[in-house]
Order: structure tokens, then C-alpha cells, then sequence
């Protein structure tokens, strides 16, 4: 089984999958983002290609290759259910890992964070990332992006603590797939 918890940064991913992790039997964390960090450290900005010469990783087109390639490598040797916590917003490298995901497990579940700029805003700053930085700079691009109903299942957080963002993902997993 793979579960992927989408949404922006600062929505609540990371946490909810920590806290989810430990419900599920078998299972473990990847993340994405570990890849991103190594191909930024390798593939040095003048050796990429002109559309990859950007501040985000996920443009580098070897990143979602290397996101899948590894998924399905560590879901063949540790044989564990994993826990993928990313902001995936652009719809091609959306695309390429859920269907490269699922070509190697078809038990998979996708769940898109939702909140509001305010609500991912305060969450960015209680975190501690810097006002106006990065994070904050991606917020409406995601926000935008995730109201496509591709993006879906979207569970709604502005109201809600992260011990019931794991409720609602365990109650749409059925026992079947946390006992195998």
C-alpha cells in the first residue's frame, strides 16, 4: 500500500504522516524531498538543463524519475507500506508519480491537504520558516493548483488538528489494506 499526503507547504503532511506512521502496521515513511536534496547536491545548476535552472528541485526531471525508481525499490526489498508526505502541485510530475506508484502497487491512496492562505501562513510561521521566504512564496500556486479534482481525496484542515487528519485517512484505508 502506498499513501500519499499531498498539499502545500506548511498544510500538515509531515505530521500527519508521523503520526500516522505508527497506526499502520508494516509501514514507513519516504520521502521525496530527501531525493530532491541529493539531486540538487549532485546535479549542479550549470549542468542542468535550462528549464531545470530553477529554486525547486521538482523541476529537475531526474527527481520524479528517482522518486519512483526508489519507491519501488524500497517497496521490493523492505516489502513495507510507505507513507509519502510531498507537495506535489504541478500536474506532469504529479502525474508521472502516481502512475509510476501505482504501476508497482495498485494499492494506492492519495490525500491533498487543504487550507486556507491564512491557515498555511500562521502554520509557517509557528513552524518557523522565514516570512516571505520560499514556503510562503509557493503558498497560492499551491492553493490554486490543488482545486483541481485530480488532487483528490482533499480533506479541509483549517479547522482541524492533525489527530483527525489521521482519523479521516485511516477511516478511508480499509482494515484490509492496515493488516496485510
Amino acid at each position: 500500500m502506498i499513501i500519499m499526503i499531498n498539499g502545500a507547504f506548511g498544510s500538515g503532511k509531515t505530521s500527519a504522516a508521523h503520526m500516522l506512521q505508527p497506526l499502520i502496521p508494516n509501514s514507513m515513511i519516504y520521502d521525496p524531498e530527501e531525493i530532491g536534496y541529493m539531486i540538487r547536491k549532485i546535479i549542479l545548476e550549470e549542468n542542468r538543463l535550462e528549464e531545470e535552472r530553477t529554486d525547486d528541485f521538482q523541476d529537475i526531471e531526474l527527481w520524479r524519475i528517482l522518486t519512483v525508481k526508489t519507491a519501488s525499490e524500497v517497496k521490493q526489498k523492505y516489502n513495507k507500506h510507505i507513507i509519502v508526505p510531498m507537495t506535489i502541485y504541478k500536474s506532469e510530475n504529479y502525474d508521472y508519480i502516481y502512475n509510476g506508484f501505482r504501476s508497482f502497487d495498485n494499492d494506492i491512496f492519495h490525500f491533498c491537504l487543504i487550507a486556507s492562505e491564512d491557515t498555511i501562513h500562521k502554520r509557517l510561521a509557528t513552524r518557523g520558516d522565514t516570512y516571505g521566504g520560499w514556503t510562503y512564496q509557493q503558498t497560492q500556486k499551491c492553493i490554486n493548483a490543488f482545486e483541481d479534482n485530480k488532487f483528490q481525496e482533499h480533506i479541509l484542515t483549517d479547522q482541524i488538528e492533525t489527530e483527525e487528519i489521521v482519523e479521516i485517512i485511516l477511516n478511508k484505508i480499509s482494515t484490509k489494506n492496515i493488516d496485510s
